[in-house]
């Protein structure tokens, strides 16, 4: 699973379909590419909190997406998990249940 890295694609994902969530956001775009490969990226703001918890919150997408995306995820589709601010004391078992109630809904 490839990851996004130019802030074209983000933007580009704003456009999708999206799936509220209390811990994060998630935005899915297919890209009609031609290609299935599933792509994922990941926004934690600084209102967050500081560089510490940034990065955990996103190793913690990291963990759930390589879980959860090659079963549940959109084939050739952008996803992007924005991390909201309940997200980092939320339990990591609530987070993979929400993630796969996102991807359930944004597969509708």
């Amino acid at each position: 699973m490839a990851t996004l890295t130019r802030r074209k694609d983000f933007l580009a994902a704003n456009s999708g379909r999206r799936a509220p969530m209390p811990g994060f956001v998630l935005l899915v775009r297919h890209r009609d590419d031609g290609s299935a490969a599933m792509r994922v990226g990941y926004t934690v703001t600084k209102k967050i909190g500081n560089a510490v918890v940034r990065n955990r919150m996103k190793r913690r997408f990291r963990a759930l997406a390589a879980e959860l995306l090659p079963t549940g995820g959109v084939r050739g589709a952008d996803h992007v998990l924005i991390g909201r601010a309940g997200g980092v004391e939320r339990d990591f078992g609530s987070l993979r249940t929400e993630l796969g109630k996102a991807l359930r809904k944004v597969a509708r």
